[in-house]
């Protein structure tokens, strides 16, 4: 089995390590991440610029752009043979919500089922980023899962794990994505200039979070697991668009 990992957190973080390693005893891991944080760069492809890929003591590869770049790069010209999944992760954090919108951790999981491969997005839904050996068991589990018994449809599935034991983790949950509540105000700072710079605010709280939803099943202390698809089409609203237009 052939697996390509990325994220959005950079080839030297925690998470990816740990995934990478776990998912070695599947078959031939190959790690193409950025050269450092990419939090929020979504889908994001560099185009004004020339890309640059080098590779780490471990054998990690790393590349000066997106999430989206790497796993881009990684199938249209790096690698000899097209990978079976494409694993993105372990990120530092949720990507539950409206988080999947701004998530590179997602994005690069995309990148790859638009190319037609099974992808994972998987997240550590903590910031404590005490149990990444648990997100990666379950990495691990869907991936086989993925390999022994395929879903018909194409495959994009976003993963949050509780920051627990293995031992205390539920079940795998099917859930929909929940809502959060708008998000906090900018917070202003002064620079050393006298100019007054911004720092986004940090996300709102939950709004939808009910049974069914990934915010249910994280605090419940199960993994959810979110099927995502592309397609951004109001398809419900087309009939009454065709008879606006034909007025």
């Amino acid at each position: 089995m052939r697996i390509l990992v990325s994220n959005d957190d950079g080839y030297f973080s925690p998470g990816i390590a740990i995934l990478a390693q776990s998912l070695a005893a599947l078959g031939e891991v190959t790690v193409v991440a950025p050269e450092r944080d990419r939090s929020g760069a979504s889908n994001s492809l560099m185009l004004d610029r020339p890309l640059t890929v080098r590779q780490a003591a471990n054998g990690f590869r790393y590349v000066n752009g997106t999430p989206t770049d790497c796993v881009h790069l990684a199938l249209t010209g790096l690698l000899d043979a097209r990978p079976d999944v494409v694993v993105s992760g372990i990120n530092f954090g949720a990507n539950m919500g409206d988080d999947t919108i701004y998530s590179g951790t997602v994005a690069a999981a995309t990148e790859g089922y638009l190319f037609g491969i099974p992808s994972i997005a998987v997240s550590l839904a903590s910031k404590a980023g005490k149990h990444f050996e648990t997100a990666a068991a379950v990495a691990r589990q869907l991936v086989e899962r993925c390999a022994r018994s395929p879903l018909a449809a194409p495959l994009l599935l976003n993963i949050n794990v509780p920051d627990l034991p293995l031992a205390a983790l539920g079940p795998l949950e099917a859930t929909r994505l929940g809502r959060r509540h708008k998000a906090e105000p900018v917070v202003k700072l002064q620079t050393p200039r006298g100019e007054t710079a911004y720092w986004i605010g940090p996300a709102g709280g939950e709004q939808d979070a009910g049974p069914g939803t990934d915010f249910y099943a994280v605090a419940a202390g199960r993994v959810s697991v979110t099927p995502l698809q592309i397609d951004l089409s109001m398809h419900q609203q087309l009939p009454a668009l065709r008879e606006w237009l034909a007025k």
